[in-house]
This record gives C-alpha cells, sequence and structure tokens, in this order.
C-alpha cells in the first residue's frame, strides 16, 4: 500500500520561490571589483535570475548544458546558480585556484558551453581559449564601464547580456533527478573527478543544513559564507540562507583579507560565518592587531581541514564566539557531521575532546568504519579503520563515469580513516593516504597537529610520515612560527610528553617559513612529502 500525498517534487526552483515569496525584502550584500558594497533583495536577484535564464536561452543553451563558471562569491554569481539550475541546465562552478591545465581538463571533460567569468580571470582564460573548443562564449561578470578588453573570442559583457531581457521567465517544471549542479574534485592525485548533484540530493542537502543541530538558521541572521561558491556550492548556504529568508553577506575577492571579513561583519552584523581554517587564522590575527570586535557574531563553522583548538580557544574566549567542526566532501554535497554546541553541563577536557572531533552525522548521513577486509568495526570510540558513508546526497558514481563509486554492499569510501565513539562521534584520525604506519601500529597526524597548535608561538603545523629504516615510517614535524615568535624544535618536542602515547611523539621538529596550501585552502601533504622526500632522520631519532 502507498500513501496518498501529493507527487511535487523535489528542486531547487522551489526555494527561490519559496524566498521570492515570503522573503522579497531580505537583503543580499557583496563585495565586487566594480562595487566594494552592492546591495539589493531577494526580489531583485530573482528577477535579474530570470533575465539571465531568458539570455542563456537566447544564446542557444539547451536542457543539460553545462555552464561553467570562474567567478568569487557574489550576488552575480548567486544569480547564475538560480538562472542556470532551474531553467534546466547544470552550475558548472570551477575552482579558479587550480592549475591553469587542471582548469582546462575541467572545462573540456564537463564540455562546458559558455564560460561566465570574473575580470580578474580574463588572463587566465585568454591563455586558455585555444585549448577549450567546445566552449560558444565568455560572459564576464561586470558592467560595461568595467569590461576589459580581451581577445577572448565572442566575450559578452554580463549586464550588457542581461539589460534587454524579460523579467519574466517560464520556470520549467523539473523532475528532481533532473541534474542542478556539478562540481570536480581538487584531483590532489590523478585528473580532478566529476560529481554531479540532482535537484533532489540538493533540496534534501539543504534541509540537512538547516537542522537545528547542524547550521540552524534562522530568517533574522546574517551569514557570511567565506567558503567559495566555487568549492562544493558552498557548502550549501546559497540555497540555505534563502531558504529562511535570511540577509546573505558575500566577500567576493577579499574572502581571505582579514581587514576586509571583520569590516563587513560589523558592517552587515553577521551572525554566523563559514570558512577553512587559514580564513580564520587571518581574522584573528587581524582581531589582535587592531584590538576590533564583532559583536554580533555568534558561531562560525570550520570546514576543509581539521580546526585547532587555539582557533577555538581565541575565537570564544576573546570574542564569545563558538566554533563549530563541521566534515564532509565533494562527493557528500558536502555535509557529512556537524558538531554542534556540547552543553556546558560536561566537564571542561571532555567537552575539549567532543570539539575537537568531527561531530555527529547530519540526518539523512549513515557512516561505519571498516577494517582492510571489509568488515565493520565497532563504535567504541578507540577502533579505526577506513570510513564508508551513504545516504541521498551522496555520490554513487562520478560525472562520465560508466562504472559505480560503491562498494558491492552500497557504500562510498570517503579515503578518510577514523574512529566513531558511542555517541555518534566522529573523529578523523587520517587521510587514507596520509595515515603514518609506524611498526605496524598507525598513528594519527591530525591528533598530532592538534596538538601543536595548542603551543604559544605555532600558526601553522603539519605531520608527514618518512620513511624510517627501523619502523619504516616515523612522524615528521613542520611548524610555521607566529608573527614574531622564535621556537625551539626540541623544547616544542618535549612538549608532547604525556600528551600523547610516547610512540607516537615526532622524531624531529622542522620551523619552516611557509606550508604548502591546495587549491581549496587545505595543506598540501602530497607537496611536503615531495618536499621532504630526501629527508634525513638525525642520528639519535635513527637509533
Amino acid at each position: 500500500m502507498f500513501g496518498m500525498m501529493m507527487q511535487s517534487q523535489l528542486t531547487l526552483t522551489g526555494i527561490m520561490r519559496h524566498a521570492q515569496s515570503n522573503f522579497p525584502n531580505s537583503e543580499i550584500v557583496s563585495v565586487t571589483a566594480d562595487n566594494p558594497q552592492h546591495r539589493y533583495t531577494y526580489r531583485d536577484a530573482f528577477t535579474r535570475a530570470a533575465q539571465l535564464a531568458n539570455a542563456l536561452q537566447k544564446l542557444g543553451a539547451q536542457p543539460g548544458d553545462r555552464i561553467g563558471t570562474l567567478a568569487w562569491n557574489d550576488y552575480r554569481h548567486f544569480e547564475l546558480y538560480y538562472a542556470t539550475s532551474c531553467s534546466g541546465l547544470v552550475c558548472h562552478t570551477i575552482n579558479p585556484r587550480l592549475f591553469p591545465e587542471q582548469i582546462a581538463y575541467i572545462v573540456s571533460h564537463a564540455e562546458d558551453r559558455w564560460l561566465f567569468i570574473d575580470p580578474m580571470f580574463v588572463p587566465l582564460l585568454e591563455a586558455l581559449a585555444e585549448q577549450l573548443p567546445g566552449v560558444k562564449g565568455y560572459v564576464v561578470l561586470t558592467d560595461s564601464a568595467h569590461m576589459p578588453d580581451t581577445s577572448l573570442p565572442n566575450a559578452i559583457c554580463y549586464e550588457t547580456l542581461l539589460e534587454s531581457e524579460p523579467t519574466e521567465f517560464a520556470w520549467p517544471e523539473l523532475d528532481e533527478q533532473t541534474a542542478a549542479a556539478l562540481c570536480y574534485t581538487s584531483g590532489t592525485t590523478g585528473n580532478p573527478k566529476g560529481v554531479l548533484y540532482s535537484h533532489r540530493a540538493m533540496v534534501l542537502h539543504t534541509y540537512g543544513v538547516l537542522m537545528p543541530d547542524v547550521f540552524a538558521l534562522q530568517g533574522d541572521e546574517a551569514v557570511l559564507p567565506v567558503v567559495p561558491m566555487f568549492h562544493v556550492n558552498a557548502w550549501s548556504i546559497p540555497y540555505a540562507v534563502p531558504a529562511v529568508g535570511a540577509k546573505l553577506v558575500f566577500p567576493g575577492p577579499k574572502m581571505g583579507c582579514g581587514e576586509t571579513l571583520s569590516n563587513l561583519m560589523q558592517r552587515e552584523g553577521v551572525t554566523i560565518a563559514a570558512g577553512v581554517p587559514t580564513v580564520w587564522l587571518a581574522l584573528l590575527k587581524h582581531l589582535r592587531e587592531t584590538n576590533e570586535t564583532i559583536p554580533s557574531l555568534n558561531r562560525v563553522v570550520v570546514g576543509g581541514s581539521a580546526c585547532p583548538w587555539s582557533i577555538m580557544q581565541e575565537f570564544e574566549e576573546k570574542h564569545g564566539v563558538y566554533t563549530h567542526h563541521a566534515w564532509g566532501m565533494t562527493e557528500m554535497s558536502p555535509l557529512g557531521t556537524y558538531n554542534a554546541r556540547i552543553p556546558a553541563t560536561v566537564p571542561a577536557d571532555e567537552a575539549k575532546a567532543l570539539r575537537l572531533k568531527q561531530g555527529r552525522a547530519a540526518f539523512g548521513v549513515e557512516m561505519r568504519i571498516v577494517n582492510d577486509q571489509g568488515q565493520p568495526l565497532p563504535h567504541d570510540g578507540t577502533a579505526f579503520g577506513a570510513l564508508q558513508v551513504r545516504g541521498p546526497w551522496v555520490c554513487e558514481r562520478y560525472y562520465r563515469a560508466e562504472e559505480s563509486a560503491l562498494t558491492a554492499d552500497g557504500w562510498f569510501d570517503t579515503g578518510d580513516v577514523a574512529t566513531i565513539d558511542p555517541q555518534g562521534y566522529l573523529g578523523i584520525t587520517d587521510r587514507t593516504k596520509d595515515v603514518i604506519k609506524s611498526g605496524g601500529e598507525w598513528i594519527s597526524s591530525i591528533e598530532l597537529e592538534n596538538f601543536a597548535m595548542t603551543l604559544p608561538g605555532v600558526a601553522e603545523a603539519a605531520v608527514i610520515g618518512v620513511a624510517h629504516e627501523k619502523w619504516a615510517e616515523r612522524p615528521l614535524l613542520i611548524l610555521v612560527a607566529a608573527p614574531g615568535a622564535q621556537l625551539d624544535p626540541q623544547a616544542v618536542l618535549a612538549a608532547f610528553k604525556g600528551k600523547v602515547a610516547s610512540w607516537w611523539i615526532p622524531d624531529d621538529c622542522i620551523v619552516v617559513e611557509e606550508l604548502p596550501h591546495t587549491a581549496t585552502g587545505k595543506i598540501s601533504k602530497k607537496d611536503l612529502r615531495q618536499q621532504f622526500a630526501d629527508y634525513q632522520w638525525p642520528e639519535e631519532a635513527t637509533a
């Protein structure tokens, strides 16, 4: 027997219509190259999205065509999100920080028909245009006054494209399984892989983000997504915020600037912001140097890589801001887990240990850990193994791949090594490719990095496994000192005693000027392993 309910489709068009009807006057504020303080409403945004949808139709875009974007977090990119997906096209966000050859590969593999690009990226695309014969033209995201001279074939100014178009569009009634968006992994090993999201997956993911123990967004808030819109749809914030009618604040190309972020937060009354740890390091540095405060800000969400305790501590003790860990990946749209606020009744040491974990699974995500034979391991907080997930917003196969990406029994292997405790808290110990195996036993580089970040004078920390004659691999600690600080490697190593198992303590510590980062802001362990490929352990470490 089946239920007797309406069979309405879950589509992003529903989010757009809901925001138009219920929150037409809620604001979207942006920093752009041609306007440092652009401000308009959801009514304005979706009117312009309709104009853009009409323009794309006139350009010959057909349902299912991929429309590429190389753009920052701003109102024009927001319009693209909805104009493409809600008209039956696929919004393909491209990370402009990738190597040029990777961008060329991604555009060609996706078979993008049009590219919408920020003026800053015009030179990049001019250099690549000959490698992109399938691209019909390039739309530069600016107005006529700021339109750059360019050799790009069929280059069009965005505002000129929209200005004569009707403000109404006949949005199609889409099947919820219709493709809505396409994102590629960062390609740290091999070519980047595409993940093609359906409308259904993205709407369900939006519900997941909005849950009370996840982002818990409310209509009277102001939300700042510092996570890029080219990185897994900015963690669904451009969909979740309109769904509740909150204010959206976009930092544009200034997302790594502590001063810009502070000014935006103060001016717009930002209550919640989301980004990777390096962003918060920059903001806290600025606040420290200027003695500024952000009274409206009450919580930040940290994802992309493990958040150091020092960030959480400084936010809370100096600014009254609570820091939430989140974990996910491109293949998960990206939400997997979220670390909700720990009750004040939990003892301080226990609360700290829980907060350093990645949190509990959001409703809609199932998790398990398995051993090398694929057998499930207990959720006791001690056993660790390969982390696998499943759910309605988890990738089943990669774009243009014939084979499934799932295990024989239907789980997606994340490539992470983790523990899960009896309360459901996930603790990522490593990426499978980064795990350190010393004398047959595993060492968590993340736990070592987290402790190193609590030490005075440490700005960034990374731990990699380096070949060792006796133990196969041993951990090497690599640090960046905070401005004006001096680090004594031996004193740093001595601080680990009694804090971790003795055999976990790194055998050496090296202080460097900077650490390599990936295009998404994570520390690049791959580059570090290459950099220290010829490293030789001190004699005392080989005894």
